[in-house]
């Protein structure tokens, strides 16, 4: 009002389309409206329309600031997160220790399951050692392709509930893609190295296809908790990794089985 002309008309400056938000909406929602719009408050209404008060640029930073903080603790497998979290550093030894547990649980009976599968191929791994030089590099690899799909997905999901079927399309494509240039590096490193072209293939198939499934399950996991009503970063840290870890041992015995005869 200060910078329009003295003559304008009070409703020439009115700009109708300035979004609202119910005093019901969550937090976030209302801070990604205000992002998405490019402006500094957000009014509360009604149902009817009548004003309730105002959401100013101050709080609106504050609840990013809270709900970043909140990500960034469940995606460490971290349960809860309150107010005195942003000093998490500061609180005592068994504090710290109650939030992570719980989840690094879960992912330890997972683990078992990863013992299991190496043991049930353990004379496979006596008669052609080399194949076991192999496995710590997939594991990383799957597991790195799945937590920055986690991450983007987690952030996404807490603003925004999205079919499932377009985005399984969509990750799969990009596991893939991701995929195909790491196998191909690793075929020609492996070739070289060790001259053998069965090995080389079975690693290159298995890099390509744990990157995939790596990049859809970092997707569903979190989607599915979204789904029934859980905060989708609870899907990420232990349990999506050990899952990753599974998956991908699994996927390289499986192919190496086809290849080279385990």
């Amino acid at each position: 009002m200060l910078a329009a002309p003295s003559a304008a008309a009070l409703s020439s400056l009115i700009v109708e389309d300035w979004p609202v938000v119910r005093p019901e909406i969550d937090q976030e929602h209302a801070a990604t409206l205000a992002h998405d719009h490019r402006v500094s408050a957000v009014p509360v209404v009604a149902e009817d329309g009548r004003p309730l008060g105002l959401i100013p640029g101050l709080a609106l930073l504050d609840v990013l600031a809270q709900e970043h903080h909140e990500d960034v603790h469940r995606l460490a497998g971290i349960l809860k997160m309150g107010a005195k979290d942003r000093h998490a550093l500061d609180d005592p030894p068994m504090l710290r220790a109650g939030r992570r547990l719980p989840w690094l649980l879960v992912g330890l009976v997972l683990s078992t399951g990863v013992t299991v599968l190496m043991a049930g191929f353990e004379r496979a791994l006596q008669a052609n050692i080399v194949i076991a030089f192999f496995i710590p590099a997939l594991v990383y690899l799957a597991d790195a392709v799945g937590t920055q799909t986690e991450a983007v997905v987690v952030r996404g999901l807490s603003l925004e509930m999205r079919p499932l079927p377009p985005l399984l399309l969509g990750e799969l494509a990009t596991g893939a893609l991701i995929g195909l240039p790491l196998a191909l590096i690793a075929f020609l490193g492996i070739w070289l190295a060790y001259d053998d072209a069965s090995l080389a293939g079975g690693v290159a198939i298995s890099l390509f296809a744990a990157s995939s499934i790596a990049s859809v399950l970092g997707l569903l996991l979190p989607w599915l908790l979204a789904r029934i009503g859980l905060d989708p970063a609870f899907g990420s840290g232990p349990v999506a990794t050990i899952l990753q870890d599974l998956l991908t041992i699994a996927v390289y015995f499986a192919v190496m089985a086809m290849v080279i005869g385990l």
